[in-house]
């Protein structure tokens, strides 16, 4: 009998040779639950340095702080004469200097069919307030070619306000350029004109152009 026999035992519990059963302990699953958990800890360290790493070199934290500083100081800020405790005023633009109509020469053109355009509109024009120059047919080069409204015709140094304040009377008036040097400007009527915009209107709109809002909507605390 094998000394590995248990005393008492024999038969088939007999155990002869000269190897021993090679035992092996099963893999627990505990050690891979633990491995998984390991593995999903560092992966979320690593993901977390790395939006670390990218606040500190693109300073979104230092950023949103200075903005909230500011604002908590313009809230605290005391209110100026005619400003609610709270409100922030916003900056305006500057005003825009314009020549006044008196300042501007028009000179009037029909390129239309219609008989006694140019005659009318230049009376309608002179009544607010502009100086009229020439008064007729367009020339060959415009006649009968014109679709839009009108065409405002001037030298480059037009397009910068005597554009501006005569384009309120006009409304859907193209600008073009030519070679000329005086200051004053055509208005070349088209097939699209209907009638000029009335005067109230115009009024609003040149008072709108001089005096432009604000650029941005005063923010609140």
């Amino acid at each position: 009998m094998s000394m590995l026999t248990p005393p008492g035992m024999g038969g088939k519990y007999r155990i002869t040779g000269n190897r021993y059963p090679r035992m092996r302990r099963p893999r627990g699953r505990r050690r891979l639950a633990f491995a998984a958990m390991g593995a999903a800890v560092a992966l979320g360290l690593v993901g977390w340095g790395t939006i670390q790493l990218i606040d500190v070199f693109s300073g979104g934290d230092d950023e949103k702080t200075v903005r909230a500083a500011r604002g908590t100081a313009d809230c605290k800020r005391e209110p100026a004469k005619g400003q609610v405790k709270g409100q922030v005023k916003a900056p305006h633009k500057a005003s825009k200097t314009l020549p006044k109509p008196a300042d501007i020469t028009v000179n009037v053109y029909n390129a239309t069919p219609r008989t006694g355009l140019a005659k009318e509109t230049a009376d309608e024009l002179k009544k607010r307030g502009f100086k009229i120059g020439k008064v007729g047919n367009a020339p060959s080069a415009y006649d009968k070619k014109v679709k839009a409204p009108g065409i405002l015709l001037g030298a480059p140094a037009a397009t910068n306000g005597p554009f501006d304040v005569l384009g309120t009377q006009l409304a859907g008036a193209e600008t073009k350029n030519d070679a000329r040097s005086g200051n004053d400007i055509d208005l070349i009527i088209g097939n699209g004109f209907k009638d000029l915009v009335k005067k109230k209107d115009a009024v609003k709109a040149l008072t709108a152009l001089a005096e432009p809002k604000p650029s941005s909507p005063a923010p609140t605390c």
